[in-house]
């Protein structure tokens, strides 16, 4: 974890910032405001916050258990505030996340969906593999094409797992 910063599950006075920090990130795909603090309220417990040393948010991850799944935390968002990017941020929220959700959820594999060009996302899925010495599996989801605005790169779906130290807690 970054020095000066620590996890925490957000709380619904945190949902404007995750909405500016998603914004301002340039590269994600933006919901609604109204989305992030219904994701505060509904999904703290599959979602993590990095606060500074000031309680602000700085870097979330957004996720949730899929409902025909129990076992798999689909990640839906990863963001870094500008000023703490570079310093292993993302890598330690999904880290925390993952351990979280494994001892109190019984969570044992990770879901995303990457773009082919998100260099960066590509890369800290694969890390977090290595890491946690976790198969992954790669596979389209979503196809260009069933996108209704035009220049939609194609989502790929990275599963990762069984993580063998969530898959030990036996739950």
């Amino acid at each position: 974890m970054p020095q000066g910063l620590k996890l925490d599950s957000p709380r619904l006075e945190d949902g404007a910032a995750l909405w500016r920090i998603a914004r301002d990130s340039e590269v994600l795909d933006l919901n609604s405001s109204y989305s992030y603090l219904l994701w505060c309220r509904d999904h703290a417990a599959t979602s993590v916050v990095a606060r500074d040393a000031d309680g602000s948010p700085v870097g979330f991850i957004t996720g949730y258990v899929r409902p025909q799944d129990a076992r798999t935390l689909f990640v839906w968002q990863v963001a870094v505030d500008h000023g703490q990017r570079g310093r292993g941020l993302a890598a330690a929220m999904l880290d925390g996340l993952a351990r979280r959700a494994g001892e109190e959820l019984g969570v044992q594999c990770i879901e995303t969906t990457v773009t082919p060009d998100n260099t960066p996302s590509n890369r800290l899925f694969a890390r977090f593999a290595e890491r946690h010495d976790a198969p992954v599996e790669r596979e389209v989801l979503f196809d260009a094409e069933v996108f209704p605005d035009s220049g939609h790169e194609p989502e790929v779906l990275h599963r990762i797992g069984p993580l063998p130290a969530l898959a030990a807690t036996g739950r």
